[in-house]
């Protein structure tokens, strides 16, 4: 089946280098590319509506979170995958609580992404970025501390033994914005699963 995908990013190599990563992937899609959301308006408004957008986040016209859940309710029925060199899980989450249907780290290998944009295309909700490692590299010695406020929230109702929907309504945030707190989390502590963090938390 024909399907439509428009690639939209302000940089011309990282479009064209997307462009050709999902040339290889659904070589009988038609293939649209945009450098600004007015020109992602436009294609989407003309013949068949688009499948699947392959968006930046920091995009010319798109100035706020807010904006994204905008284009989000103007094409309803269009797969919605973000691909940024973003990797802070709050904005990530905020992505995500806008309607995204998928988020793709940049920083991925071709193949990352080409998995990633099939298995959001499926229909699974992927979010798939390497945290650059920054912030743990410049803070202090206790894994704990390496922590966000909004991660110890999290990791406290981990020990409390509350689930991700629990954690979820008790922060106000969405079950997708928990899983990617408590990914992180996990990868900051060095941990495997939600026990070992809540054992750590515990002897803290």
């Amino acid at each position: 089946m024909t399907c439509r995908i428009i690639v939209a990013d302000d940089h011309p190599l990282f479009r064209e280098a997307m462009a050709s990563t999902v040339r290889r992937l659904l070589p009988d899609a038609e293939l649209d590319q945009a450098g600004n959301l007015q020109d992602v308006l436009r294609l989407a408004s003309q013949g068949t509506p688009p499948d699947t957008l392959i968006l930046d986040l920091r995009f010319p016209g798109l100035s706020c979170i807010a904006r994204l859940a905008e284009l989000r309710r103007q094409l309803p029925r269009t797969t919605l995958i973000i691909a940024s060199m973003v990797d802070d899980p709050e904005v990530v989450g905020a992505v995500m609580d806008a309607g995204a249907d998928g988020f793709i780290g940049k920083s991925l290998t071709p193949d990352e992404i080409g998995a990633a944009i099939l298995a959001i295309r499926e229909g699974d909700v992927v979010v798939r970025y390497v945290p650059s490692g920054l912030l743990p590299q410049m803070a202090a010695d206790s894994e704990l501390e390496q922590l966000t406020h909004r991660q110890h929230d999290v990791l406290r109702l981990i020990a409390q033994g509350k689930t991700n929907k629990e954690i979820a309504r008790e922060l106000d945030i969405s079950p997708f914005t928990v899983r990617i707190h408590v990914s992180s989390l996990l990868k900051t502590l060095n941990v495997p699963t939600r026990t070992a963090a809540a054992v750590k938390y515990s002897g803290s």
